[in-house]
């Protein structure tokens, strides 16, 4: 089972200069708490403004188009089908985790998209792409807690596929 996973503000925007353009602990351990014991999957970008470092106790994946592209502790596939062919054969949830263009190549594969919507507006200049919200229901929506951690209203949210 292929799952998106991203946050966004709500005029879609996901990240600034490959990070994230906001502070919000609580949708970070969110992240944590549905991607650990299971495997991630990212952009080299994406995987580069991390630091260039896999998260612990999750199996990470690095896709890019660079044939000669390592690094310890990863995965490297250059194809959607590698990516697709792993997904059937692991029988555990893999998270496709950003950036962009990985999640605009993923989305018509996924069966359930987890989206943080944080109700506010930031400066960025990397945006979901357009996702056809016909084919999605939505099956969940819990509001995050807000506090002087967590400073901006948000709730996560859970669609499945048609």
């Amino acid at each position: 089972m292929l799952v998106a996973l991203w946050a966004q503000d709500k005029n879609g925007l996901i990240g600034k200069d490959n990070q994230l353009p906001w502070s919000l602990p609580a949708d970070l351990k969110f992240f944590k708490e549905t991607t650990i014991g299971n495997t991630i999957v990212m952009g080299r970008k994406t995987f580069e403004g991390m630091g260039k470092r896999a998260l612990p106790s999750r199996q990470t994946i690095v896709l890019t188009r660079d044939k000669n592209y390592q690094s310890e502790g990863v995965l490297v596939m250059h194809t959607v089908e590698e990516i697709l062919d792993y997904a059937k054969q692991s029988g555990h949830p893999v998270y496709i985790i950003g950036g962009a263009l990985i999640f605009k190549d993923y989305l018509p594969y996924c069966d359930q998209l987890l989206r943080t919507m944080i109700d506010e507006e930031f400066d960025g200049d990397i945006y979901m792409p357009e996702i056809d919200w016909s084919q999605w229901e939505l099956v969940q929506s819990t509001e995050g807690v807000v506090d002087e951690k967590n400073k901006y209203a948000h709730r996560y949210e859970t669609f499945e596929r048609k």
